[in-house]
């Protein structure tokens, strides 16, 4: 068992997934389930290996701060800044933008899709209280303007279509070559 990323970054954080079995996010389904299926869209959908590396490792800020404080740093923090914080020591921007704006899409969402709010689960309409209203028409083109914004646009969808119990997936190792091949070379260890 991998205790800490400097033992290597890749097993760390899918011992990190791993370990969280069953636990319960918000939703009906635990968070590994939620992250395998997420990360099974995202590849059933062709997404880049980035962007499945993203779709699995999306929610792991709301891990890290409950589960590994020393390396979540500043625990008031949204879990999406704190992931894309800790993940950016080893992954580029094609990983940690999408997971940094999965948040923001959620909320361009609201303001942009009529119903949008309808489709959120439990979960995800008790997390909204705390990461804020719909974004304003200025905000909305703000957020357009981002590098990554269609990325966590679609990010966004699959998070929150993957809440569905039972739901089929890849094995959490099948990830593994995606996370591989997004590593920084020479990434710098804590």
């Amino acid at each position: 068992m991998v205790t800490h990323t400097n033992d290597d970054p890749v097993e760390f954080f899918l011992s990190v997934l791993e370990s969280q079995g069953n636990a319960k996010s918000f939703d009906e389904i635990g968070r590994l389930e939620h992250a395998l299926q997420c990360a099974t869209q995202a590849q059933q959908n062709g997404a880049s290996p980035a962007l499945i590396a993203a779709s699995l490792l999306h929610d792991i800020g709301s891990i890290l701060r409950s589960d590994y404080p020393e390396l979540a740093g500043d625990l008031e923090r949204g879990h999406e800044k704190i992931g894309a914080e800790v993940l950016g020591r080893w992954f580029g921007p094609a990983v940690t933008e999408p997971v940094a704006l999965h948040i923001l899409a959620k909320r361009y969402l609201l303001a942009k899709e009529p119903g949008y709010l309808e489709k959120l689960s439990q979960g995800s309409m008790i997390s909204l209280k705390s990461q804020g209203l719909p974004l304003t028409p200025l905000e909305c083109e703000e957020f357009l303007s981002y590098d990554f914004a269609e990325d966590s646009l679609a990010l966004r969808r699959w998070d929150d279509d993957a809440k569905t119990p039972g739901a089929p997936t890849l094995e959490l190792q099948h990830f593994k070559q995606h996370l591989m091949s997004c590593l920084n070379d020479g990434a710098p260890a804590l």
